[in-house]
């Protein structure tokens, strides 16, 4: 798969998949890289650089982005389900529309991220910070919210049924 930059349309970086048939991108700099509809299914991101990359409409089906920083990523309309995002940095990303059901982002900052209908269905959000997000009409069924951080944040025509909410900080 070739990566072009979406600002500048140039050239980043060719990749290929590994022997079990995934991309391995673990602590790869891809800062605005154009990657609309990707088939990124399984990789593994970990620690990469994805600050400002448009991802929108991409498959990430239970790839690796712990600890990823995602700082105003576009993922509107990507599927995350089951996607490991402990510890990434989301600040004012962009996830209207994603599926992030059953996603782990525990610990993960998504401070000003635009969640409006997203499908957060049985994700782990434990200790994430959610402040000032937009959370409008999104499906929390289910999730585990324990000690979030929703300071601020839009819940109007959230779905919360079963939601975990012990310690839940909503100033």
């Amino acid at each position: 798969m070739k990566i072009y930059n979406r600002f500048s349309g140039k050239f980043m970086r060719e990749i290929e998949k590994n022997q079990e048939g995934k991309y391995n991108l673990a602590g790869a700099n891809l800062k605005g890289a154009n990657l609309v509809g990707a088939n990124l299914a399984g990789a593994n991101l970990t620690g990469a650089n994805l600050v400002r990359a448009n991802l929108t409409g991409a498959n990430l089906v239970r790839a690796k982005l712990a600890g990823a920083n995602l700082t105003g990523v576009d993922l509107e309309g990507a599927i995350l389900a089951g996607a490991k995002l402990a510890w990434a940095n989301l600040t004012g990303a962009k996830l209207a529309r994603a599926n992030l059901a059953e996603a782990n982002l525990a610990w993960a900052n998504l401070a000003g991220a635009n969640l409006i209908g997203a499908n957060l269905t049985g994700a782990n959000l434990a200790r994430a910070n959610l402040a000032e997000a937009n959370l409008a009409w999104a499906n929390l069924t289910g999730a585990k919210l324990a000690w979030v951080n929703l300071t601020g944040a839009n819940l109007v025509r959230a779905k919360l049924a079963g939601a975990n909410l012990t310690g839940v900080l909503l100033k």
